[in-house]
């Protein structure tokens, strides 16, 4: 059974900075954690504390203020609840427009539906933090996620691509850049 304790202090000694081509963007970047399965990833470079099969994966996010992830979608229902600080969710029917929006406190909890485009954002002043449930899925075997074109074109600008089967082109300087955003929260 200890393969399937995931201590806090050791997750939070793993962050993903780049786990998405978004996540170079000012406004996206993040840390994100793998914690149960082939959570959603562009980054192939990561390694998920349990990888035991489960009906559903899990995955943490970690942002300061006016970080999270860009406007995108997925084949697959995702939930959210927000563990430490409030954060911003807006959708929409299509990759060139938000149709609503809502703000979640502490222990509140959403679902974005398959399809559904949506991004979120930390609101408050203080580094928070999101815990996300995903629907079983298949990583590398299609995109995913699917960005809104906007997203798309910043990221080359960053040199940052993502190939049909869902895989990061990464730029030369990745590592670089990787170990500048690992320093963001100052813990690691």
């Amino acid at each position: 059974m200890t393969g399937n304790v995931v201590r806090f202090r050791d997750l939070k000694s793993r962050p993903i900075p780049l786990m998405f081509i978004d996540s170079i963007l000012p406004g996206h970047q993040r840390h994100n954690y793998a914690v149960i399965g082939d959570t959603a990833s562009e980054n192939d470079s990561y390694a998920p504390f349990i990888t035991s099969p489960h009906g559903f994966q899990v995955g943490v996010v970690r942002a300061r203020q006016g970080n999270g992830p860009a406007y995108h979608t997925h084949d697959y229902i995702e939930s959210f609840l927000p563990l430490r600080g409030r954060w911003r969710f807006y959708w929409g029917e299509h990759a060139d427009k938000v149709d609503g929006e809502t703000i979640l406190e502490e222990f509140d909890y959403i679902t974005l539906p398959a399809k559904l485009w949506r991004g979120f954002e930390c609101i408050d002043e203080d580094e928070s933090w999101i815990f996300a449930v995903l629907e079983k899925h298949e990583a590398y075997e299609g995109k995913d996620p699917y960005w809104a074109p906007e997203v798309i074109r910043k990221a080359r600008e960053y040199g940052f691509e993502a190939s049909d089967n869902g895989k990061m082109i990464k730029p030369d300087n990745f590592a670089e850049l990787e170990k500048q955003l690992l320093g963001q929260f100052g813990d690691t």
